[in-house]
């Protein structure tokens, strides 16, 4: 019995702070729209954080993605697309891109907005010239 109002208690306090995170609730999909979009594969943090880029960087980039941190596509658009998966538990991306680091490539997914990022759920991904 103490057990359950202890429980109770519990649902009573973390139930508001949840609300107040503004989450997604389970089992509803964010909305997006099926496009291509081409672009450069690049390492997030080597990019953004030490201005290192192109094909002389191509191997750090693989070691860096091995080592967990996010690839992601600037697209010639000039808007970063970050790779998520519809996949519950989620899977890192890091294997779809990998190959093509530094590289130029034309990516076909599901693309919408999210925290003022765009994110896409790669369906195809090749290399462009």
């Amino acid at each position: 019995m103490l057990r359950a109002m202890v429980a109770v208690a519990l649902l009573g306090v973390t139930a508001p702070l949840a609300a107040q995170q503004g989450g997604t609730p389970m089992g509803k999909p964010p909305v997006g729209k099926d496009v291509t979009i081409t672009g450069m594969v690049i390492d997030v943090s080597c990019k953004f954080g030490n201005g290192l880029s192109g094909a002389e960087h191509r191997m750090c980039s693989q070691v860096c993605a091995d080592n967990g941190l996010p690839l992601a596509v600037l697209g010639s658009d000039g808007k970063l697309y970050v790779p998520v998966t519809p996949e519950m538990p989620g899977k890192g991306q890091n294997s779809k891109l990998k190959e093509f680091a530094e590289q130029k490539v034309s990516v076909r997914g599901k693309v919408f907005a999210a925290a003022g990022a765009q994110v896409i759920q790669i369906q195809t991904i090749s290399a462009t010239k």
